[in-house]
């Protein structure tokens, strides 16, 4: 089974080939590589993603990369979160609801007050580290 790695914070001035040597150079055989650029001018929007064969070789991957300085730029590198096809963070859309980018403005999301105190659950865990070291500031 292929793991799909989201790789975060890369360079504007990056193509495909560039990923796919970095990764490669560091881990080995890769299935693919995806840069996302941006449709009008072409250049990175600043994440791609990887696939790899295994499990472990997506552990192994982010244990050597996340954090890699590549071209003045700390890599962010996590496993994707799978796609879905329908939205389960807001259950009271359907299936036949508009997509975004389809010029209907007038769709918009409000969050409900228990949605908007809880934090992102991918950054949770440096939040946490923030919350830490701000509260030892404060106490010395």
């Amino acid at each position: 089974m292929s793991i799909r790695l989201y790789v975060g914070n890369l360079p504007k001035e990056l193509d495909r080939d560039e990923l796919a040597a970095l990764f490669t150079a560091e881990v080995g055989e890769l299935t693919s590589t995806k840069v996302v650029t941006d449709r009008k001018t072409g250049k990175c929007r600043g994440f791609g993603f990887v696939t790899v064969e295994t499990d472990e070789q997506a552990d192994q991957v982010i244990a050597k990369l996340n954090g890699h300085m590549f071209k003045d730029s700390a890599l962010k590198i996590e496993k994707a979160l799978p796609k879905s096809k329908e939205t389960t963070s807001n259950p009271g859309t359907s299936n036949n609801a508009p997509r975004r980018g389809n010029g209907n403005k007038s769709k918009s999301h409000s969050y409900t007050q228990a949605e908007a105190a809880q934090p992102d659950p991918r950054w949770a865990d440096e939040l946490e580290k923030l919350k830490e070291m701000l509260f030892a500031q404060t106490q010395s």
